[in-house]
């Protein structure tokens, strides 16, 4: 689970969408800080950007004054209790000064910076000064900070700590200006010694630049910081298993006597739950609630509880086992295209008998007149027996006579607002049921009447479930919720229309941020524009679709691209070539050349080889616009980047763990573009060194169990298009229509990836990461039209409805989403690529391949 987009679901109901919108007016619009509503003086501007609010002073024309682009910085950290009071302190300091801050205007969206999953790298940021220089610095640090002594807050940890009050320092960029890093992303930059923009590094720990001294009067604090240490405590740490913005988890041994050991970390005023209760509060409710349950055998038992350097540790006995999730990739017998009677039956057994189990430990833990409130399969251990259970993680824990509501929670088994002390576990347990055998219950955080229709999906695949079992699940489930059955994909045309209007019906053109609602990466990377998760990318897919046109989201879109956003990626999937190329083949050819122009102007070259961000989608896109436009320049700036990705080829493979494989972050990326490049050119090299990317991509795969080829990340294996098989699957078959496989390599793997297109089970529903890009694949390889139509089928188990049309979650399955990559708009272009005959839908420069061979099906 990717606890960002907790954060991000919390502003709608329906769509993932920014904090901020919580403070900006209707029903769910929270209280400003008195400061923020002050008015603003003479000679000052304010603006609001994201969760912040921002005081700049100006000249007498209203410009900006001069200020350094970069330099040292200074944050303030606050409390909810005390945020009113410094926000109010430093606008009386800076403003007779005149020097320029920010400050978060609302006590939710301050939570919200503090909260668990708040990211690492911002937490405890509430105000931030720009001193003009290091004198200025000392004199800020030295008045502000005697202003605010005494005062608490959390710890910044990109930061360095002036004294013990809730200031800090950190040496970073004032201005916006981006740069192309070594992994070829655009990100926020500033100058090094030599004059040189480079990233300006954010990682949760506080460093020094290469080429900047630390001021004599911060070297104290340095010393103080790393006088803090573990090297006295009686435990041997060894291993990090999770970090939130609340603390860390590790293992160690106990060197008194060799015991494996958990030591949870808490840091006070971060890792804020629901109710505002810091991770040091939540850490010892989690102590309490082990206490009361101890000896049960189904709870780690508590060893120690100390503090060090103002955090609060928690040690307990390491359970040997695994997490129940950890389970599903071994043992869930969907995973393949044919899954084994006698595998189903096996599993039903075993997943019956493990909520049987994981019941009796609930109920043992509310004999001791404790709830979980946090039950999911995360916490949920699996002993080495496979059979016996223990429920860990209790900070979320409350007394049964509380009768509270849950305040933190996975959202797959996150309780409605109506269920109260042991209600709230019972509703889990309920979740379970159906989460052992189709692990997508966070669809009911958007509506819970789609229990109904899992539950007859499970009965359909698992038939010797239960039918009581199942339909006792969904009468807890759905109490007080109406059961929703949205229009089947497979209703065609009828589907298409109902999941144009729905797109259509999301529209927001009045906005600035984006148009289409869709994944949280809309709000990084430019205000939604993009082909992923832009509107660049849905309206692609409705004129595949052949949907009417959007004159208005055209408009929109040309709009926000005159100019773009400052720091807009310039990829193809990620940025300004992707709008171009779509708004090229809409007939805006002038601002495609406009954008392209300008991406011509950066440092384009030192763009990463992959398809999504990188060279090999640039230069698609520039060989397609010289082809539309008749720009020759433009065909040699293509020709230029094949040549990079060619000498790129030859060079060999960096030896770094974790190097990416896939359509749109791998190697396959660059063998399209040199295949399109091939079919123009006929040169042979670049026939070979497209296929010695393919050979790089699939050396990462790896053969599962039921004959499919996935690529193996170490800790996981992905059929996806975006980053697993499928992607590569479909460049295979375009090489392979082009080219001579002797050895028949490239065709046993292009098999065995249709065969891992036609697994019965997938997480989600997306284009890129889910069974959507399954359905395009097969669509486009001519495979088995039974196989095709049952993964059309399994994508109905996805479907929800939005203004009573067809929609699709997103990422996470939290919320909907209507972009490309993760929702919508990608499973309508899949579906008509399945289903409308008439119609080439396809992605960009991936038409059917030409000629293409006799091809096998997957079995």
């Amino acid at each position: 689970m990717d606890g960002r987009y907790e954060v991000y679901a919390l502003a709608d109901g329906h769509f993932y969408d920014t904090p901020d919108r919580l403070g900006t007016g209707g029903a769910q619009a929270e209280p400003l800080f008195t400061t923020a509503r002050r008015a603003v003086p003479e000679g000052w501007r304010s603006a609001r950007s994201g969760d912040w609010l921002t005081m700049t002073p100006v000249g007498p024309d209203g410009a900006p004054l001069p200020s350094p682009a970069q330099g040292w910085k200074i944050h303030s950290s606050a409390t909810r209790a005390n945020a009113e009071r410094i926000a109010a302190i430093v606008w009386d300091y800076c403003v007779p000064r005149r020097i320029p801050f920010k400050f978060v205007p609302g006590p939710h969206l301050l939570h919200l910076r503090n909260a668990k999953y708040a990211g690492r790298d911002t937490s405890g940021k509430f105000v931030t000064l720009y001193p003009a220089d290091e004198d200025r610095l000392r004199e800020i640090l030295h008045e502000l900070g005697a202003l605010l002594e005494g005062f608490e807050g959390p710890y910044i940890l990109t930061d360095l700590r002036w004294h013990e009050g809730p200031l800090y320092v950190r040496y970073g960029a004032f201005a916006r200006r981006y740069v192309v890093d070594e992994r070829g992303s655009l990100v926020m930059a500033v100058r090094d010694g030599e004059g040189r923009l480079v990233p300006d590094r954010r990682a949760p720990s506080f460093q020094v630049p290469g080429w900047v001294t630390l001021p004599e009067f911060l070297r104290p604090q340095l010393a103080a910081r790393d006088a803090t240490t573990v090297g006295d405590l009686p435990y041997r740490i060894e291993k990090a298993l999770h970090f939130s913005n609340g603390g860390g988890v590790y293992t160690g041994t106990d060197t008194r006597d060799g015991r494996r050991v958990v030591l949870k970390e808490a840091r006070p005023h971060a890792g804020l739950a629901a109710d505002g209760a810091d991770a040091v509060a939540r850490l010892g409710r989690e102590k309490a609630a082990l206490e009361a349950a101890a000896g049960t055998g189904v709870v780690p038992e508590v060893r120690d509880w100390f503090t060090l350097g103002d955090h609060r540790f928690l040690v307990m006995d390491f359970l040997e086992g695994r997490p129940l999730n950890a389970f599903f990739a071994e043992r869930h017998p969907l995973l393949v295209p044919d899954p084994d009677p006698a595998a189903v039956r096996a599993y039903t057994r075993w997943a019956l008998r493990v909520h049987r189990q994981v019941t009796e430990a609930v109920e043992a833990v509310h004999a001791r007149g404790i709830v979980f409130n946090d039950l999911h399969v995360f916490n949920i251990m699996v002993g080495p027996d496979e059979e016996s259970v223990y429920l860990v993680d209790f900070e979320a824990a409350a007394p049964v006579a509380e009768n509270g509501r849950q305040v933190v929670a996975h959202p797959g088994f996150f309780a409605p607002p109506d269920r109260r002390g042991v209600e709230v576990d019972r509703y889990a347990l309920a979740c379970l049921r159906l989460a052992l055998f189709l692990p997508v219950t966070s669809l009911f955080v958007v509506d819970r009447g789609k229990a109904a229709h899992l539950a007859d999906v499970v009965a359909d695949q698992f038939p010797d479930v239960p039918r009581a079992f199942l339909d006792e699940a969904v009468a807890e489930i759905t109490r007080g919720a109406p059961a929703a059955r949205p229009v089947a994909p497979a209703d065609w045309p009828h589907s298409r229309d109902s999941m144009v209007k729905a797109i259509l019906a999301s529209a927001t053109p009045e906005r600035d941020d984006r148009l289409f609602p869709g994944d949280i990466a809309q709000f990084g990377d430019g205000g939604g524009l993009g082909l992923a998760h832009g509107a660049a990318g849905v309206l692609y897919a409705l004129d595949r679709a052949g949907a009417e046109r959007y004159d208005e989201g055209e408009r929109w879109l040309l709009d926000h691209t005159a100019p773009p956003p400052p720091g807009t990626p310039l990829g193809l999937y990620d940025g300004l070539a992707g709008v171009a190329h779509v708004l090229d083949g809409l007939g805006h050819r002038q601002r495609a050349l406009d954008l392209v122009a300008g991406i011509l102007r950066e440092n384009w070259r030192s763009l990463s080889s992959d398809l999504h961000g990188g060279l090999a989608g640039l230069g698609l896109v520039l060989d397609a616009l010289a082809d539309s436009a008749g720009e020759p320049e433009l065909r040699t700036r293509a020709e230029e980047a094949a040549g990079i990705l060619v000498r790129r080829l030859a060079e060999p493979l960096p030896d770094r763990p974790g190097r990416r494989a896939g359509l749109l972050r791998g190697a396959t990326g660059t063998a399209l573009f040199l295949l399109r490049r091939y079919e123009r050119t006929g040169e042979p090299e670049l026939l070979a060194a497209a296929g010695e990317a393919l050979r790089r991509d699939l050396d990462r795969c790896v053969v599962q169990k039921g004959g499919g080829l996935e690529v193996d990340e170490g800790w996981r294996t992905l059929p996806y298009l975006g980053d697993g098989s499928a992607g590569i699957g479909l460049v295979l078959d375009d090489w392979l229509a082009l080219g001579t496989d002797p050895t028949g390599v490239f065709e046993r793997a292009r098999t065995a990836v249709l065969t891992a297109a036609t697994s019965r089970f997938y997480a989600q529903p997306g284009l890129f990461q889910g069974r959507a890009g399954m359905i395009l694949h097969l669509a486009r390889a001519g495979a088995d039209p039974a196989r095709l139509a049952a993964q059309i089928d399994g994508l109905g188990w996805f479907a929800m409805a939005y203004q009573g049309q067809l929609a699709f979650p997103g990422h996470q399955m939290m919320r909907l989403s209507m972009d490309l990559a993760t929702g919508t708009a990608g499973c309508l272009l899949a579906l008509t690529a399945a289903l409308d005959g008439d119609r080439a839908a396809h992605l960009p420069f991936l038409p059917p391949p030409p000629a293409a061979p006799a091809r096998g099906s997957a079995h």
